[in-house]
């Protein structure tokens, strides 16, 4: 029991976990590492992982984790997140999929865990879990993955005294203009720590800032609340930043720490801070660890959603859709979006894949790196969105050059400035369509896109192959997307529609089939 009330049962069980709770902390205090054992244990070791997802692509992560991991995935009731179990030294694959932005192991999860009504007791109850889950396994992967990052990193500083790789395009303006928080997703939107004493000490809030991709306000989901994260440092007022990490002679380093809490839902009593301080600090007591807000190398997750409760331990410092894009742009699509929005058209070798509206080029990058027997076109209006585009492009051949100088190739893309209106290719010579449209908000105007939208779905449809060719687009300008698709029902038919979050907006991703209807040539239409 946990403070008093019946645990409930492991929705997920680590394998291979010890059940006595003496050895399954051996080795982890103050002057040692995680105690990793010997390297068999290592390569036979399992992790269930969980993946944070772009909100509305959770099915097509779960048919990439197959596909690649051979591994089947459970959707999470809590959307945007996704759970697989792999072999422990499958990690390197785990890192290299393209549909994931964060990853962490998982300590335990609780599929129907019963929080007290009373404040106090629940979060006692939250203090005493602590103790009692199985900590070992998870800490074992923690730290295998931990040595692959130092290699990684390694490795860059090494590829980093290239001449090649200090070759530059120039962009000839503001590079980097748009905060990367930008293009968050609601469940990570939240980045701003909150620095919190510990229990009973004044909690000290600041106000926690909210980017989306189009400078509004983060939108509540329907039916629940929106997810709350809070980074919250549990420590005593004894520990001061000179001796953080100050070790003795013969003594290994002490693990540093932090706690960030996701929770959604309207019944519990606490918030999300305060469950991290309460938490964090029993954390730290078990483990006589350090907590450090900014240089920890522990991030403890406590994932908190309705009545499921999922502890974990995070694998990725940085999210992974950051991937391909260096050059941002005001509103700078994630490269994982990117993948789930490519993958829907399903391409196959020889397409010819046309971005029509590429912005920084975060579509056809994606495409490129992932499908690079097909043949990707990009394409924007505004100079400046070419040019950072151009850069990114420079950027992914200098990486595909740090990996292997040897082999290295070019990539099957090009860019092009031009009008969507008037695209200076053949009737019928492309395959496949996919663009971020603009939404009215940051670029353009809701007015301007009812007359955008229709012109453009007319000339894609002009370029497309009649019969096989298909267009994926995103757009949160649902109503403006639905007339414009009524006016054009005679060459585009909807196949499927994805609803997203894309940094608090509620928007979708339409997948339209071209008939074999013949387009009009020209703009007769408009």
């Amino acid at each position: 029991s946990v403070g008093g009330c019946q645990r409930p049962p492991a929705l997920l069980r680590q394998p291979g976990m010890a059940e006595a709770e003496a050895a399954g902390d051996a080795g982890l205090g103050p002057g040692s590492g995680s105690g990793s054992g010997s390297a068999q244990e290592d390569a036979e070791l399992a992790a269930v992982i969980g993946a944070t997802v772009p909100t509305g692509f959770e099915q097509t992560a779960a048919e990439e984790v197959q596909e690649k991991l051979g591994s089947a995935s459970r959707i999470s009731k809590d959307r945007g997140k996704i759970y697989f179990e792999v072999p422990a030294r499958s990690l390197p694959q785990v890192h290299r999929l393209r549909s994931v932005d964060n990853l962490f192991v998982v300590v335990q999860e609780f599929k129907d865990y019963q929080f007290k009504e009373n404040k106090e007791d629940a979060l006692k109850d939250l203090e005493d879990l602590v103790k009692k889950l199985h900590w070992t396994n998870p800490l074992k992967v923690w730290e295998l993955n931990n040595s692959l990052k130092k290699k990684k990193t390694k490795r860059k500083k090494h590829n980093l005294q290239s001449p090649a790789s200090r070759e530059k395009i120039s962009d000839g303006g503001e590079e980097g203009g748009a905060d990367h928080n930008n293009t968050n997703d609601q469940e990570d939107c939240d980045q701003n720590p909150v620095a919190v004493e510990p229990a009973g000490g004044q909690d000290i809030e600041k106000p926690q800032g909210v980017a989306s991709k189009n400078g509004v306000e983060e939108e509540e989901e329907d039916n629940r609340q929106s997810d709350v994260k809070a980074e919250v440092q549990a420590s005593s007022e004894s520990e001061t930043k000179t001796g953080d990490g100050q070790t003795g002679e013969g003594e290994a380093k002490v693990l540093r720490f932090r706690v960030t809490c996701n929770r959604a839902g309207e019944k519990h009593c606490f918030t999300s801070n305060e469950a991290a301080r309460d938490f964090g600090g029993a954390v730290q007591e078990h483990f006589q660890w350090k907590a450090d807000m900014t240089n920890f190398d522990v991030e403890v997750l406590l994932n908190i959603h309705n009545n499921e409760v999922v502890v974990g331990i995070a694998l990725t410092e940085e999210s992974l859709h950051r991937r391909n894009i260096t050059h941002f742009g005001p509103t700078t699509l994630r490269s994982t979006l990117a993948y789930g929005m490519l993958r829907l058209c399903d391409p196959q070798p020889t397409d010819i894949i046309v971005d029509p509206m590429c912005g920084t080029g975060a579509i056809p990058i994606e495409g490129a790196a992932e499908w690079p027997y097909c043949y990707h076109i990009a394409g924007d209006n505004s100079p400046q969105a070419v040019k950072r585009a151009a850069n990114n492009i420079c950027s992914l051949l200098r990486k595909n050059e740090s990996k292997d100088s040897s082999t290295a190739m070019g990539v099957p893309l090009d860019i092009i400035q031009w009008d969507i209106c008037s695209l200076p290719l053949r009737t019928g010579s492309v395959d496949i369509v996919v663009t971020d449209m603009p939404f009215g908000k940051r670029i353009g105007s809701k007015k301007k896109n009812w007359d955008l939208y229709p012109a453009c779905l007319m000339e894609i449809g002009r370029i497309c192959t009649p019969g096989t060719g298909r267009a994926v687009l995103l757009t949160q300008d649902k109503k403006c997307f639905a007339k414009a698709l009524s006016r054009v029902g005679h060459i585009w038919r909807r196949a499927q529609t994805v609803w997203v979050n894309v940094g608090g907006l509620h928007a979708a991703v339409y997948l339209l089939r071209r008939t074999w209807e013949r387009a009009e040539e020209r703009r007769s239409f408009w």
